[in-house]
């Protein structure tokens, strides 16, 4: 039985953590209410995704994983990677332009937008990472409850403005299309592979605070350290892979649909430059302007 001080701790840090997320939670099912009955709804899979993502870290603290991570460094690895990377993903995932509409009225949160720049929101998201991963900064969250509480904090929300430049509803500079989201994806996915092999292949224990959990589940600490930067190098890589797959994938979709668009113009006498149809399609306003193509279109055959 867990003493009634520790319970007490236990319960206090759950509640640091958690209620955010419940509020988080609840403000968002009311606007995707408020959005329910109009042109902007919030289709079933993004809302899909984004409960997906609060349960993600609901399930990395309270399942046996939040208790282990104090014990066990790969156990406290899986933690965050599921915090910092798949819940991030998942909640950019769940989000739409109408959904953020208000919170962006507010005139602070417009101006944060500037940190969802890719070369901003890269550096922010590679320095979150690797400071909190000092040994200082690390071992002092697992001592302290306020600062275990920022640190979960913060690799979400890093986490969460990185994903955004990818995949989340706010405009992105005019040179970020594929060949820029490629180049943001390999170099995001690199600064995490080097971490998960400084991990895995260092010769040092970084972390003494695991020593006493490492000796009760008679493992080393090195070995400790070595599972947590290889599971780090398996998650890297499996992201990467995803990622590479979707961008090729959206490659050929916005081929097809540019070459689409150019065809359906030179079939019509309509004017129409590559250069337009590519800024179409890789804003997602293909459909648009093929609606106002067809509408010159049928302009031009009326008498």
């Amino acid at each position: 039985m867990i003493a009634p001080p520790l319970a007490a701790i236990l319960s206090l840090e759950n509640a640091i953590q958690l209620v955010p997320t419940a509020v988080l939670g609840l403000l968002y099912a009311r606007r995707a209410h408020t959005l329910a009955g109009g042109p902007h709804r919030v289709p079933g899979w993004r809302q899909t995704c984004f409960y997906a993502g609060l349960l993600t870290i609901l399930t990395a603290l309270l399942s046996p994983i939040g208790e282990l991570s104090d014990e066990l460094l790969y156990v406290h690895m899986v933690e965050h990677l599921l915090m910092g990377d798949i819940a991030a993903l998942l909640i950019v995932l769940g989000l739409t332009g109408p959904l953020l509409a208000p919170i962006l009225r507010i005139g602070f949160f417009d101006r944060l937008r500037a940190l969802a720049h890719p070369l901003v929101a890269f550096p922010l998201w590679a320095i979150d990472l690797y400071v909190w991963h000092l040994p200082f900064f690390y071992q002092a969250a697992l001592r302290h409850l306020a600062v275990h509480a920022l640190e979960h904090t913060m690799f979400i929300a890093f986490g969460i403005n990185m994903w955004m430049c990818l995949f989340g509803p706010l405009p992105m500079p005019r040179w970020f299309h594929n060949l820029g989201r490629l180049i943001y994806i390999t170099a995001v996915r690199l600064t995490g592979a080097m971490l998960g092999n400084i991990f895995l292949w260092s010769g040092t224990v970084f972390y003494p605070f695991y020593i006493h959990g490492d000796a009760s589940f008679h493992i080393s600490p090195l070995a400790d350290q070595s599972i947590a930067g290889a599971i780090m190098m398996v998650e890297e890589s499996i992201l990467t892979l995803c990622l590479f797959c979707w961008l090729f994938l959206r490659t050929a979709r916005e081929s097809e649909e540019r070459q689409g668009l150019l065809d359906f113009a030179q079939a019509r006498g309509l004017e129409l430059t590559e250069a337009r149809a590519a800024r179409a399609v890789a804003a997602g306003r293909g459909a648009e302007l093929q609606r106002r193509l067809e509408g010159h279109a049928g302009a031009s055959d009326r008498p």
